[in-house]
């Protein structure tokens, strides 16, 4: 065994001891749920080969798996070729802005082969006068709303400036430029006056932006765009109104009309429909609204059910628990160069005194092999439980703790 592989694996150990996910942790998970997995393998290939955008919604209990099954997603949509991005939804990241969220969408982007995320590689490819240069300003003029994203990216091509590509690479990663500071590049690169056909709107027109960062995916080569968001249980924290710009932008990334080849996968607790659909009575506050036209109802209603019907990730059956305890005793083994004295029904059957969540019995696990590497023998472990989220419209979002 490599130091390579060691450090490898020590590194996927330390990430299961502190139930913190990763992607490097979703190779421990890529066999469970085979039924779900190959469903989204078969929409990832299907996106891939050219079919419509699309998505759908995941629920399931805390610890029993969600964070891995979107790591797993992460590592099948990498070896479909497709950008990645990964984003925990929070006051940080609301769905319920898309402007705000859009950055925080590309801050989280990686692309195939790459460690970091980011998409200036790919405009570090992209040179003025080649076909795809020339595609991408043609899909600005003929195909977004607002023609200002033709305008950055033929400065950018055209500008000698760093100082300048800085700017302008950083307007279409979601640190959006005024008006007429794009005005007032283009006018000194090309000595021509700029004539937007409507005044950008970082609320009216962030959609543009996602559509045109999936047709640059497509351009550079890669074969689509998924968009993992998780924790989209924290929707059940904010205002009715935020509420309701959130569900009306999660059927936007569902069922995308401009987004190319792009899907989107929103992982729910399965106790948002009982905590916050049911509860809070949004059916109804949504068919009560004044304020909102019948076609965002229908669209609202929709999303709606599509949460409550949702399917709910089921505890893993045991033959499925026993192979992720094999890998888990494989791995530490590989970390710290020894081999395991008891083995993956060994384990089960410790782990089934401690807990029934998925991520408490990994952690069990782990603790109980640490034991037996540094003193040939186990003795009793306490490992806690998670604890469920309330969705109080008014208190602050809970400690990122709770999910660990």
């Amino acid at each position: 065994m490599n130091r390579t592989d060691s450090y490898s694996a020590r590194n996927i150990i330390e990430a299961l001891r502190s139930g913190v996910s990763s992607r490097e942790v979703g190779c421990c998970f890529s066999s469970a749920r085979p039924g779900l997995t190959r469903e989204i393998h078969n929409a990832l290939t299907g996106v891939a080969e050219g079919g419509e955008s699309g998505g759908r919604i995941i629920t399931g209990k805390y610890g029993e798996g969600k964070t891995h099954l979107l790591n797993t997603v992460f590592n099948m949509a990498h070896e479909r070729n497709m950008a990645v991005s990964a984003v925990t939804l929070s006051k940080e990241s609301p769905l319920s802005n898309l402007g705000v969220l859009y950055p925080k969408v590309l801050q989280e982007t990686y692309l195939p082969g790459k460690v970091q995320p980011g998409i200036s590689d790919i405009f570090e490819r992209l040179s003025a006068g080649s076909p795809a240069a020339a595609a991408l300003l043609e899909y600005c003029l003929t195909k977004l709303e607002c023609n200002k994203l033709y305008y950055v990216l033929k400065s950018y091509l055209g500008t000698q400036s760093d100082e300048e590509k800085y700017m302008l690479l950083g307007d279409i990663e979601g640190d959006f430029m005024a008006n007429a500071t794009v005005k007032q590049i283009y006018k000194r690169i090309y000595g021509e006056t700029v004539v937007f056909n409507t005044p950008f709107s970082k609320t009216r027109h962030v959609t543009d932006y996602f559509a045109f960062v999936s047709r640059l995916f497509l351009s550079a080569g890669y074969d689509g765009w998924v968009i993992l968001f998780d924790e989209a249980e924290l929707i059940g924290r904010m205002s009715k109104k935020a509420r309701q710009s959130a569900y009306a932008n999660m059927a936007a990334l569902l069922r995308p009309d401009a987004i190319d080849r792009a899907y989107c996968l929103f992982a729910f607790n399965s106790s948002y429909v009982p905590d916050v659909i049911e509860s809070k009575h949004e059916y109804a506050i949504v068919e009560e609204s004044p304020l909102l036209s019948q076609e965002r109802k229908k669209i609202i209603s929709g999303v709606l059910s599509e949460i409550a019907s949702a399917a709910q990730l089921v505890p893993l059956g045991k033959g499925e628990i026993l192979e992720i305890l094999e890998k888990i005793r494989d791995y530490h083994g590989r970390a710290y160069g020894w081999s395991p004295k008891p083995d993956a029904a060994d384990i089960l059957a410790f782990t089934e005194k401690h807990g029934y969540l998925l991520r408490t019995r990994i952690r069990t696990a782990v603790e109980l092999l640490d034991q037996y590497y540094q003193y040939g023998s186990a003795d009793e472990i306490s490992v806690g439980e998670l604890g469920q989220m309330e969705f109080d419209e008014d208190g602050d979002p809970p400690s990122l703790d709770a999910f660990v």
